[in-house]
């Protein structure tokens, strides 16, 4: 959803997309991968693990330079079943500086065929997956992108429908980019067979609704998530509007643990030590990380310390970042992540860093959003872009849910929350977003 970054400006700029401007050039001069040979062999060298049966080459993704976010260009996939015969599952990691989170393409029967949702950078092993899924389902009939903001789905966008020349395209409206409103068609989204949720119809009528939360009016462009009620399956598929976030961390991080080990540790000249208790301590640490960007359980070494520990023998890698590890855990951080993660189930909940930074003023919407969905008897599971799929997702949920939303604080700038808090009080000082946003028609 967001990447995490390391300075209080930057981390504003991802949370509203306007990180846009950074590869909009990039995108526009389409470079080939052979123009980054250096990139390409560090690449390889940080990702070198593969799954049984799948090659290195299935896993390359050559248009990373222009979202450089880790793993780069080795981009492994896990393929699962969700919803059996209806809906299935691709993801991927995403983040900086090991904060990897999965982010998820979901692939839905329709009649005739398939329609995914949520693209993802279409590697060998993507294509493979859902190739096998056309041979038993019929072919992909319609790829749509819901979302008016997220970057990491809408450049894969044009590379996905390359892929698949005969799908129809759908996108949600006020796409936007800054601070040039670029077309689409620049983008390498394809013009002549894109069309825009809402304004231009709708795909699927039959098997599927589309519900709208927002547009809100953000100034500096758009948030609007058009999520897709599936009535086969009885779920509804979104991008960033909800997750569940589970205490077990995803089997994704199977293929390669090495971010979970790399954030379990204290100090940087620890060695990276696989055992499961390693796994869930660092898993957890990651999820406070991408929940807060930066949490109150975290302090930052002074340089003389980060460098006492780093380049000691064992540490002098890529892969371990040369011992470099500018993170202190103060007592306390267990509980601020046992806040956010379910042991028994994903916990259900607005992401922080969206409460905070996307809807701190539009508390309403969403609520309206999900009364709106309380509505739909036959809603039964969510299956978010991001975290645990699938997850519980009934009206009675969808109640509790709201009575949980109306009374505790929402978008507080305390203790976890402080850092989003400062973040939204630059952009408001700074007339970036306006104080109240508008809901559009």
């Amino acid at each position: 959803m967001t990447e995490i970054a390391s300075v209080q400006g930057h981390e504003a700029i991802c949370c509203l997309q306007i990180k846009q401007v950074l590869w909009i050039g990039a995108f526009f001069i389409a470079p080939a991968a052979s123009d980054y040979p250096w990139a390409e062999s560090w690449a390889r060298n940080l990702n070198c693990v593969v799954a049984d049966g799948v090659q290195p080459e299935d896993q390359h993704w050559p248009w990373w330079p222009l979202l450089p976010l880790y793993p780069y260009g080795r981009r492994r996939t896990v393929f699962s079943e969700l919803i059996p015969g209806q809906l299935w599952s691709l993801e991927q990691l995403q983040g900086v500086y090991y904060v990897a989170v999965p982010v998820r393409l979901t692939v839905a029967k329709v009649p005739g065929g398939l329609m995914l949702v949520n693209p993802l950078p279409p590697t060998g092993e993507v294509r493979q997956a859902i190739a096998s899924l056309e041979q038993q389902h019929g072919p992909v009939l319609s790829i749509v992108l819901p979302t008016a903001s997220g970057l990491e789905h809408k450049l894969p966008l044009g590379p996905l429908a390359r892929a698949f020349p005969q799908a129809q395209i759908w996108v949600s409206p006020g796409q936007w980019s800054f601070p040039i409103s670029l077309p689409s068609s620049w983008l390498g989204i394809p013009s002549d067979r894109t069309k825009v949720l809402l304004d231009d119809g709708v795909p699927h009528a039959d098997d599927c609704e589309w519900i709208s939360l927002g547009p809100l009016d953000l100034g500096v462009g758009r948030f609007q998530e058009v999520s897709c009620l599936h009535r086969p399956s009885g779920a509804l598929l979104v991008t960033d509007a909800l997750v569940g976030i589970s205490a077990d961390p995803p089997a994704l991080f199977d293929l390669d643990p090495t971010p979970l080990l790399f954030h379990a540790r204290e100090r940087g000249d620890e060695p990276l030590t696989d055992t499961a208790e390693a796994r869930r301590r660092g898993w957890a640490r990651l999820v406070l990380f991408a929940s807060y960007l930066r949490p109150e359980p975290l302090e930052v070494p002074s340089l003389p310390e980060l460098l006492r520990h780093a380049f000691r023998p064992g540490l002098r890698s890529i892969r371990t970042h040369f011992g470099l590890y500018p993170f202190r855990w103060k007592p306390g951080w267990q509980s601020a992540a046992d806040g956010l993660m379910g042991a028994e189930a994903p916990r259900l909940q607005v992401a922080p860093v969206l409460e905070r930074l996307v809807l701190p003023r539009a508390q309403s919407a969403l609520l309206r959003w999900l009364e709106q969905l309380s509505t739909h008897a036959g809603l039964r599971w969510l299956v978010p872009a991001h975290y645990s799929a699938p997850l519980v997702f009934d009206p009675q949920c969808i109640d509790q849910l709201l009575a949980d939303l109306s009374r505790r604080t929402w978008a507080p700038s305390s203790e976890n929350w402080q850092f989003l808090g400062s973040i939204d009080q630059s952009l408001l000082d700074l007339g970036v977003v306006p104080k109240e946003p508008v809901l559009k028609d």
